[in-house]
């Protein structure tokens, strides 16, 4: 197949991206499978296995895909286009938003909260993250998520870490917010990294005990928990959005309670490193993502919808989905 890869971003990432490092890894693998990828993507970008063509907001998608394209890979805007199309939805998006019957989402639940039944896991390319060190000694647990958005809930995981007697590694935020002005912390158990990558990305999370992921909101996917768990640290969070599905009882613990993650942090050492990584690498590799869109691809060229009916959120859930003692 000749597949169109669209999305607004600028590849490939250098740091932070989670959606932009899934449609990288995405085309990698699908170029590795023998297919052949083009990339519609910001103006800069530039790619070793695939053509890259530069994206145009002032242009519809239809007015810039190629001829001999067979399939378009929406990932940052849906509109309709004469040649067959996927639309992967990575957001929650609002009951009045127009979706494509094709609509891909990034777990079950997800699709599920949009009366759909097509999603794929996002998965890893493990060439990005390397062998980490299981035996390394696990100092301190981490938060990695945009600390700026509410709904991570970053300031449920500096008091998880706290009444646990933790050391906490945030990566993603700072102690300055423009919104809420400084976190003062006195204990000083928790240090800010800001947006982190590479290496230094890496050596935290191989250094980590486990991820707190206290989201207040159904979290669609969340890359910080597949990537966590491959550099052997366990995960934390509440049980919302793709939580239970991503996280099992041996690789983590999930509740909206405060006092019950404290706990069950206590004991966080008799969680295996070396399970954690193991589980990541069987279940979330790029290459099983890629096999599974392709399955869809292929369903959606023979003529065959993904959905039964255009995909539209069930329910209005609340702001903040409830974090209690």
């Amino acid at each position: 197949m000749n597949i169109l890869i669209q999305h607004n971003a600028l590849l490939p990432v250098s740091q932070y991206g989670g959606t932009e490092r899934v449609v990288w890894w995405l085309g990698k693998q699908l170029h590795q499978l023998g297919h052949q990828v083009t990339f519609l993507v910001k103006e800069g970008s530039t790619c070793p296995f695939a053509r890259v063509l530069p994206y145009n907001e002032q242009k519809s998608v239809d007015e810039q895909v190629p001829d001999d394209i067979d399939l378009v890979h929406l990932n940052s805007t849906y509109e309709a286009t004469q040649k067959p199309q996927v639309v992967t939805v990575h957001g929650n998006p609002h009951e009045s938003e127009k979706l494509a019957i094709n609509s891909i989402f990034v777990s079950q639940n997800h699709a599920e909260r949009y009366g759909a039944k097509a999603f794929v896991h996002n998965g890893l390319d493990f060439d990005d993250y390397g062998k980490p060190d299981l035996n390394l000694p696990r100092k301190h647990l981490h938060f990695l998520a945009k600390a700026a958005w509410r709904v991570k809930n970053v300031k449920g995981a500096i008091e998880i870490s706290r009444r646990s007697h933790h050391k906490l590694i945030v990566m993603g935020g700072t102690r300055l917010n423009l919104k809420m002005g400084f976190r003062f912390t006195p204990d000083l158990h928790v240090k800010f990294y800001g947006m982190v990558g590479g290496e230094q990305k890496l050596s935290l999370l191989n250094q980590s005990k486990a991820l707190l992921f206290p989201v207040l909101w159904h979290e669609p996917f969340g890359i910080a928990i597949t990537e966590s768990l491959y550099m052997g640290a366990a995960v934390f969070g509440t049980p919302y959005g793709s939580l239970p599905e991503l996280v099992t009882d041996e690789v983590g613990f999930l509740s909206n309670h405060k006092s019950e993650l404290v706990e069950q942090l206590l004991n966080v050492d008799h969680f295996s490193p070396k399970r954690c990584h193991e589980y990541a690498q069987d279940v979330f590799s790029a290459r099983a993502m890629a096999e599974k869109y392709i399955g869809y691809y292929e369903s959606v060229l023979a003529g065959n919808p993904l959905n039964s009916q255009p995909p539209k959120a069930l329910e209005n859930y609340p702001k903040f989905l409830p974090f209690s003692e």
